[in-house]
Order: structure tokens, then C-alpha cells, then sequence
């Protein structure tokens, strides 16, 4: 990865977002992990449901790239939606040589259940900001969602950084 040319403050600015980020994520996927399995899926699984849920169906491969896994894990966490009946693969609309994933009516029940429960957890946090606290929270951190995920390809169903 190149080196980004250094403004004024800014590799201490990146170390203290470093910080916050990964008291951020430890919070979340600690806790994700032992709120999940009362759903009786994986944060994997959850992640894949939820992909699915927004984009639609989708190819092996894309579900893949979506999830920024190697093709042959995806496949793994399909397989397992699919014997616990959120997930069927069919043939495509449009060329029925191929498959894609989609949820069935038990997935997309257990993902909007799940997704119900996370926002109700996500207003508890945002509670005490006022109203523009709030937009620019969920601005910012789309703009670092979108920055870090620009700096990832998944060409050929793979996830490398740029």
C-alpha cells in the first residue's frame, strides 16, 4: 500500500482513529457474536442473510465479492443457510446454466427479526446526540466505509487491498 502524504497531524489523527475503531469493532463483534447465536446462525451467516436481503440474488461470485470472502468460503456459508432453509439456489432468470443465491421466506424472516432487533440496539446508542450529532455520525462513517472499501478489490472472487 503507498504511503499517503503526510498533512499536518494526520498519522496521529489515523492512530487515534485506529483506537476508537477497534474499541468500536471489539464492542460489536463481541457482542454480535453472543447476540447471533440466539438466531441460530454465525455472524458469517448473518452477514450473508443481510447482503442477500439488500442487493437481491446473486451469484457464488458475487456473493463472494459482497462479503469480501474467497469463493470457496462464501460456498461454505451458503451451504450452511441453505440446511438450515434461509437460503436456495435456483437457476438464473436470464441463463439457467448458472445459479444464484437467494433467501427463502424463513431467511428473509430471520434477517428483517435480526435487523429489527440490531436498529432498536443502534437508537439506545444514538439516543443521548441531538438530531445533527446524529446525520454526522452516519455521515462520517459512511465516508470511512466507502474510503476503506475502495481500497479492496475482489476481482476474480478474491479479496486483496489496491
Amino acid at each position: 500500500m503507498p504511503r499517503v502524504k503526510n498533512h499536518e497531524g494526520l498519522d496521529r489523527d489515523a492512530a487515534e482513529l485506529q483506537r476508537v475503531l477497534t474499541d468500536l469493532f471489539r464492542v460489536y463483534q463481541f457482542r454480535d457474536r453472543d447476540a447471533i447465536c440466539c438466531y441460530d446462525i454465525s455472524i458469517g451467516q448473518s452477514h450473508g442473510l443481510e447482503r442477500l436481503a439488500n442487493s437481491g440474488p446473486m451469484t457464488l461470485n458475487e456473493f463472494a465479492a459482497s462479503l469480501f470472502l474467497e469463493k470457496s468460503s462464501a460456498s461454505r456459508l451458503a451451504d450452511g443457510l441453505e440446511r438450515k432453509g434461509y437460503l436456495k439456489r435456483k437457476p438464473r432468470a436470464d441463463d439457467a446454466r448458472y445459479l444464484q443465491l437467494d433467501l427463502t421466506k424463513r431467511g428473509r424472516t430471520l434477517h428483517d427479526r435480526i435487523e429489527r432487533d440490531l436498529i432498536e440496539e443502534r437508537a439506545q446508542v444514538l439516543a443521548d446526540l441531538s438530531a445533527e450529532e446524529r446525520q454526522l455520525v452516519i455521515e462520517s462513517i459512511a465516508r470511512l466505509a466507502g474510503a476503506a472499501c475502495a481500497g479492496v478489490s475482489t476481482d476474480a472472487g478474491c479479496c486483496v487491498r489496491n
